[in-house]
């Protein structure tokens, strides 16, 4: 890492982790405006298609979504990189598993592809450099910042994902000792690595830390971590349980997707948003307030402007306050894709009711024989359900919970069908509930 970057990362560290403290939520309101518009008047003009928008207020720009980030790629970036080249250079990383080359001295990779079209992020050095001092700062516990910042020994982070990045390699140094294990060679094969190295932080999908939690409650992974951190998928009940019973400890989670590090769990053991650094405009799901759709504007990225990017994530508010002080609203869970909703008409006026995903997981943990694993996929009026045993006793269990789901909300109830479970290989993001299509209706209702 060049000196410049080392000392960028150094800085961000610690403004993040000591400096950003603020009296109450309106200080941090007005502090957080003028950050958003001093980025706005700074790098708007330097990417063509913001360009008109210069000078106006965020709530005058457009929201956009993955289809027209992808359609507008070559003008919404400010380096002159087109989608072309950025895909090409991406797709070579993940073919060769060699993700160390560059383009033009920038850091390109590709999104999963949960939803099926991948997007592609694109991260200057100075940007990763930021990142990595943000990442630290929100991650690690104060027995390891010590040791990052004073210790004989580096920190060690064994980190698991379907694909590396210069992003994530940002945090190799002589202070810390990261390793990448690659999901698609599975999991088991990283195992006396994994031992070897004796790593103080698990990094890792919530279905993978699951399956080495099950090694670890088995003796056959004999690691003693500090901290164990959820990435990528949704941190399900039962695979929490199941990680912290094996592990002795909380499980954290990090927020963070290719439109930005979204948030992050506080050490009262709250996820908080990252509005230090990324912009939030709540589109509510609800006339509660309880669930909301992130509109995003993340004023720490210069290169690939992420500017009222609406994502597809759906978010539940946490309805008591944290005390750990931080300027970032508590959220309770990130529950899933906008299309892990789940839809039935009501019983007596026929509109279309949403049941969010922890509703349906709720129903699933009082039937648990469907645990370890299930699956519910909805068409139209079919549920699809499958669970990990295959056994019609878990089958009929997880039907009646969801019957009694559709009952408690007075909706109609869908029709059951059974299918085989498949498993999730270990690189591709697990999915346990999908709504692949909605029932035919002329009304809806986001209740």
């Amino acid at each position: 890492m060049r000196l410049a970057d080392t000392l960028r990362l150094g800085a961000y560290l610690a403004r993040t982790r000591w400096l950003l403290r603020f009296r109450n939520r309106a200080a941090f309101d007005d502090w957080q405006r003028r950050q958003v518009q001093r980025f706005l008047d700074k790098h708007l003009p330097l990417s063509p298609f913001y360009r008109d928008y210069a000078g106006q207020p965020l709530s005058a720009l457009p929201v956009i979504d993955k289809q027209t980030m992808l359609a507008r790629f070559d003008d919404m970036n400010t380096a002159g990189v087109s989608l072309d080249e950025a895909t090409r250079v991406a797709l070579a990383a993940e073919t060769t598993r060699d993700f160390a080359p560059e383009l033009r001295g920038m850091t390109v990779g590709l999104s999963s592809g949960t939803q099926g079209t991948r997007g592609v992020f694109l991260v200057a050095h100075e940007e990763r450099a930021r990142w990595a001092g943000i990442m630290m700062a929100r991650t690690l516990p104060n027995a390891l910042m010590r040791r990052l910042l004073i210790g004989a020994r580096p920190v060690k982070v064994a980190f698991f994902l379907r694909a590396n990045s210069n992003l994530y390699t940002t945090l190799k140094s002589r202070r810390v000792d990261f390793r990448f294990h690659d999901l698609l060679r599975g999991v088991d094969c990283h195992l006396p690595a994994l031992i070897e190295q004796q790593p103080d932080l698990v990094v890792a999908p919530a279905s993978i830390l699951a399956r080495l939690a099950q090694h670890a409650a088995n003796g056959a992974l004999p690691i003693r971590p500090q901290r164990i951190i959820s990435v990528a998928e949704v941190l399900e009940a039962d695979d929490k349980a199941r990680i912290e019973q094996a592990f002795g400890m909380n499980v954290h989670q990090l927020y963070q997707c290719t439109e930005g590090f979204l948030g992050y769990t506080c050490e009262a053991g709250v996820l908080h948003l990252n509005e230090e650094f990324v912009h939030i405009e709540p589109e509510w799901l609800d006339k509660e307030r309880t669930r909301f759709v992130p509109i995003v504007t993340d004023f720490s990225r210069t290169t690939q402007l992420i500017v009222r990017y609406r994502l597809d994530d759906v978010l539940r508010v946490r309805l008591t306050p944290c005390a750990c002080g931080a300027a970032g609203r508590a959220i309770e869970a990130v529950e899933g894709r906008c299309d892990d909703v789940l839809w039935l008409p009501g019983a007596h006026h026929g509109a279309l009711v949403a049941l969010y995903p922890d509703m349906v997981r709720q129903a699933v943990t009082s039937a648990p024989a469907a645990l370890p694993d299930y699956r519910i996929e909805q068409h139209g009026m079919a549920w699809r359900i499958a669970v990990a045993d295959e056994a019609e006793a878990s089958h009929a269990a997880l039907t009646a919970s969801l019957q009694r789901l559709a009952a408690r909300h007075a909706l109609t109830p869908p029709v059951f069908q059974r299918m085989p479970f498949a498993d999730t290989d270990a690189h591709v993001k697990r999915r346990r509930i999908r709504c692949v299509g909605r029932p035919a209706t002329n009304q809806e209702n986001h209740a």
